[in-house]
């Protein structure tokens, strides 16, 4: 008896290209079943996070006619880390893919994740070759932050967003990890388990805008810094020691100075040092700000989302 397969989607005001999504990928789940890769129990969920479009009442007609299409619908937008671990501990499955809604991930390497799957890799990671899609503002700064993070020690593959296959053996492993702010490419690569690559091409969208400003995409990337990495705590400490050596260098020049009288008064110098120092200082305590912040939302142990509703699960 093959495995059961079912395919999470997040989705957040998708109204303009939902329909397509939901029709493509029920047919992956169709030719899968067909092909005898999957159980005839297969099916697609999809995870609402918020919508305020007709996004929900698209998925809703759909789940009346398709028992393989269901749906969580979220009682507010939690964003999407959050909205793909509502369906991972929603649903039960033998193996998991994600993947969003947009589809602009190949969904033709999905037959070689499960073949991947079967061959006992329990993580499968569908990683793009190219981000010719991209603008080039996002195309940089997804370069710069896979370096970032490769540089402090952080190791996540490059070019991989959200879409995977997990097994549930690694799911079980993932739901281990309890803390509030959460950047999923890291945990599971954390994990440690049997894992390959799969590379493909992205496409552009077909319709809808992508939801993932500059803004959004630079949070992200600061809650992966901060989730798994100390550094910019001791890059306080190393401008700390930095800067109270200069100072003494300062200080010692400024006796010198006193002492043979040709110092010469002005107020530049003081300026500069003022400025200076009160840059580091307030920055010093912004960085460690967020990182008091994160424990106080760990400390207040509040659910990472609320189910409204549930169709088909």
């Amino acid at each position: 008896m093959k495995n059961k397969l079912i395919i999470i989607a997040p989705c957040y005001n998708e109204e303009a290209i939902i329909e397509y999504s939901i029709q493509k990928l029920n047919s992956v789940i169709e030719e899968l079943i067909s092909k005898n890769l999957v159980s005839a129990e297969s099916k697609i969920c999809f995870v609402d996070d918020g919508s305020m479009d007709k996004t929900v009442d698209i998925i809703k007609k759909n789940c009346e006619t398709n028992e393989k299409i269901s749906l969580i619908e979220l009682t507010k937008n939690y964003g999407q880390q959050n909205a793909i671990l509502a369906g991972l501990n929603s649903v039960d499955a033998d193996m998991v893919i994600t993947i969003d809604a947009d589809l602009q991930d190949d969904l033709l390497i999905i037959n070689e994740m499960i073949k991947k799957y079967y061959e006992g890799y329990e993580i499968v990671y569908g990683v793009r070759k190219k981000r010719e899609t991209d603008s080039f503002l996002k195309k940089t700064t997804a370069f710069l932050f896979y370096k970032f993070m490769n540089l402090i020690g952080i190791k996540i593959r490059q070019n991989h967003s959200e879409f995977r296959l997990m097994s549930r053996f690694t799911i079980n492993h993932l739901k281990q990890y309890k803390e509030k702010t959460i950047f999923l490419r890291g945990i599971v690569q954390d994990l440690g388990l049997k894992s390959i690559d799969l590379y493909y091409n992205g496409t552009e969208r077909i319709a809808g805008e992508t939801k993932y400003s500059v803004f959004k995409l630079f949070g992200l990337a600061w809650t992966a810094i901060t989730s798994f990495s100390v550094f910019p705590l001791r890059v306080i400490t190393f401008v700390g020691i930095l800067t109270s050596f200069s100072s003494l260098i300062i200080l010692i020049y400024a006796m010198i100075s006193y002492f043979k009288h040709y110092s010469v008064p002005g107020w530049t110098s003081i300026i500069i040092t003022i400025a200076f120092f009160a840059g580091i200082i307030i920055m010093s305590l912004g960085i460690i700000g967020e990182y008091l912040g994160k424990i106080l939302i760990e400390v207040k142990d509040r659910p990472l989302y609320q189910i409204k509703d549930t169709i088909n699960i």
